[in-house]
């Protein structure tokens, strides 16, 4: 059977090829849609399929977008990779993850790998992004939206959330239950001081601590963000001779991490320790008790992601204020803070 071409389409549609070029590629010229319905019905009857490399040279993009993560067994960074995979799909594009494990070199070669094969963009999730990467970036004017985390290395439009105000919202929270104080699980040492998430929200508990009068001396403790390295420096923590009455933990992971250890060592939650987390991971829910988080829209951030890499006017003129797009947190209420 011969294949069909483009030619067979225009032919059945009674149009032009420019024209069908324009029906599969959404332009650059507007169709008429009752041309655009002979066009798409043509396609149907013949089963044409457009050949992508062919259009991917002529166009120098492809269909691809590329994503690249810290670390996708992460449950936060899972679900926010799938939340992209389907805010790209509804755009026609297909999504390329890129693990860099917190380290800038691997970072980087996801930056050169998914550059030269010509993606339509590239959403990035970077914990550190290094003055190598930014120069990467920069060399190859690539279409760039950070998702999470604005690292001060690029000034390229991003996509957060309020991570400040939702620690602010978790830690007032546990105080309102009258616990003498709240620690903090935090991040590890070189968790940068602007821009990331964890970083704000160690913020957000030291204001929310200083509002309620209330010493945050000695008690911020440094952890990786997953839950086993959680769980054996929460341990330490509630086998010490100081145990807090209520910690907040910088991500769902680490809170969960703090679960298992209270667990072990019979050290009742909420009864004799509160928890909280941020994130709200779809584990959350299931965590025993379930776990009291700070939640936000991940479906909408990923899709304010992918319109704003794949739009032509990202590269906007503006203050950095305005080439950061916001979404709200909301405190997201279970059994691990004391409530019924």
């Amino acid at each position: 059977m011969a294949k069909v071409t483009r030619d067979d389409v225009a032919r059945l549609a009674g149009t032009s090829t420019a024209v069908v070029s324009y029906v599969i590629n959404n332009g650059p010229r507007p169709v008429a849609p009752a041309t655009r319905e002979r066009v798409l019905a043509a396609i149907k009857e013949l089963g044409y399929r457009p050949d992508r490399v062919a259009q991917a040279m002529a166009s120098r993009r492809t269909d691809l977008i590329g994503l690249i993560v810290p670390d996708a067994r992460q449950p936060f960074f899972g679900e926010m990779a799938h939340a992209v995979e389907w805010a790209a799909a509804e755009r026609g594009k297909m999504v390329l993850v890129g693990n860099s494990d917190y380290v800038g070199e691997r970072e980087v070669h996801y930056l050169r790998a998914f550059l030269g094969m010509r993606v339509s963009g590239l959403i990035l999730v970077s914990h550190a992004l290094n003055d190598l990467a930014a120069a990467e970036i920069e060399a190859w004017d690539a279409r760039v939206v950070l998702l999470h985390e604005r690292p001060e290395a690029i000034d390229d439009v991003a996509v957060v959330t309020d991570d400040l105000g939702g620690a602010q919202l978790a830690v007032r929270h546990l105080l309102e239950h009258g616990y003498e104080y709240v620690a903090c699980v935090g991040g590890i040492a070189e968790t940068p001081t602007v821009g990331d998430p964890v970083s704000d929200h160690v913020e957000g508990w030291r204001r929310a601590m200083a509002e309620a009068g209330v010493s945050t001396e000695g008690r911020l403790f440094e952890a990786p963000y997953n839950r086993y390295d959680a769980y054996r420096i929460a341990l330490e923590i509630l086998s010490g001779p100081r145990r807090p009455p209520a910690i907040f933990c910088s991500t769902d992971d680490q809170a969960i991490g703090v679960l298992r250890a209270a667990r072990e060592l019979r050290i009742d939650v909420p009864g004799e320790l509160a928890v909280a987390g941020f994130d709200d991971i779809k584990e959350a829910a299931l965590a025993d008790p379930p776990l009291t988080t700070v939640a936000s829209d991940r479906s909408a951030m990923a899709r304010a992601a992918v319109d704003l890499v794949l739009d032509d006017g990202l590269r906007v003129a503006g203050s950095r204020r305005e080439r950061l797009k916001v979404f709200p947190s909301r405190l997201v209420v279970r059994r691990s803070c004391g409530c019924a």
